[in-house]
């Protein structure tokens, strides 16, 4: 079977789906594997370099959807690539599914098995295939080196001849996969960090990687979903979380917001009145503008200033380390896809908790337990 991996069309994105060292393992597997030429272009990865790894190159697109069996993308696709896909591929890529709908029945009306990276579960087994963390670990990194490079202080505490700088501040919003990561790297560059999280049981984690937990006078015994992300909270709940925050955003330096909610607009933790209490040359680093943003006024893939506060919506920040985030999701992507494959035959197996969890299209219907009830909210 012929696994094709395409050059990314989306603006900006340099990452690729799989990096050369990648390809013995499909191959020992019993898999073909065609990449597109110029698909490695953005993580600086060369034809030749996949060649060498025992991969055919395709002259195009035209030519790479024509044969290939399993596609595997890092961004969903256009319209323009479904429609090059022969019925019956399977599709493996982040698919965005619940802002996708169009997308979802597109795939089921042509005839592809769509997998979708950010539904598989998060359960030991699976923990190799989980590209949301690899990704958000990697945003969390360029998070504060992007505020580190904005922000018109020093993040370290600097004693000199001169007199003595004191270390920037720094407040992360949410303590997952990102937010640790911001915490561990702002601590790195000597800011003082401080962190919040609804949920309680991070606590440990905030302050295993250097940062001091701040907590609010908040009922938050109702704040994780079974899968351990954060879950969506009442109008009355982020109401009092923003009176209680405006005094501790007022205090620092910059602000890393990761706030997102799996299928929902990110909440607005940070109005525009907050941000009048905000020290002037302050940074907001919002990872959640994709769906809106944390911050109000937030503008996603742009940096805006308001009350001289600069607001980074930037949503690209894993491809902006598009050689370490490509070897990443290669890993991911592959080990998701060899689970699915037995002595070089691809088998959807429905029984397998990873491969049901991640399903979202297959035999022309949309099957996921998530996206199903959407459709039908659309249909109607």
């Amino acid at each position: 079977m012929q696994v094709a991996v395409p050059k990314e069309i989306l603006p900006g994105e340099k990452r690729v789906a799989l990096v050369p060292h990648s390809i013995a393992a499909l191959t020992k597997a019993g898999l073909e594997v065609l990449v597109e030429s110029g698909a490695g272009g953005g993580a600086f990865i060369a034809d030749g370099t996949y060649e060498e790894a025992g991969a055919k190159i395709a002259p195009d697109a035209q030519t790479l959807y024509s044969s290939a069996d399993i596609v595997i993308k890092v961004r969903p696709p256009e319209a323009s690539e479904v429609e090059k896909m022969r019925a019956g591929t399977a599709l493996i890529c982040l698919m965005d599914a619940f802002f996708k709908l169009d997308l979802m029945e597109q795939l089921a009306v042509r005839n592809i098995s769509g997998f979708g990276l950010e539904f598989v579960p998060r359960i030991t087994r699976a923990q190799s295939m989980d590209v949301l963390s690899s990704m958000a670990a990697i945003a969390g990194y360029r998070a504060v080196i992007q505020a580190a490079d904005l922000l018109p202080k020093y993040f370290p505490l600097l004693m000199t001849s001169a007199g003595t700088i004191s270390p920037a501040k720094v407040f992360v919003i949410g303590a997952g996969v990102a937010g640790l990561m911001a915490i561990a790297t702002a601590k790195r560059l000597g800011a003082v960090v401080e962190a919040y999280d609804t949920r309680p049981v991070v606590k440990e984690q905030v302050e295993s990687v250097g940062a001091k937990f701040v907590e609010f006078d908040l009922e938050t015994t109702d704040a994780e979903d079974k899968g351990g992300y954060a879950k969506a909270q009442s109008d009355d709940f982020y109401r009092k979380q923003q009176e209680q925050m405006k005094a501790k955003v007022a205090s620092v330096d910059v602000v890393i917001t990761t706030a997102a909610i799996p299928g929902k607009k990110s909440p607005v933790l940070i109005t525009d009145d907050m941000l009048q209490a905000m020290r002037p040359g302050a940074v907001i680093i919002d990872l959640a503008a994709e769906r809106g943003g944390n911050t109000e006024g937030a503008v996603a893939d742009e940096v805006v200033e308001k009350h001289g506060v600069k607001i980074v919506g930037y949503t690209d920040f894993p491809s902006r380390s598009a050689v370490h985030a490509s070897q990443l999701f290669s890993r991911n992507i592959s080990t998701f896809l060899l689970n699915m494959v037995k002595e070089g035959d691809f088998r959807i197996d429905l029984e397998d908790e990873i491969v049901k969890g991640a399903l979202l299209v297959h035999e022309g219907q949309v099957v996921h337990e998530m996206i199903k009830p959407l459709m039908e909210q659309k249909g109607t």
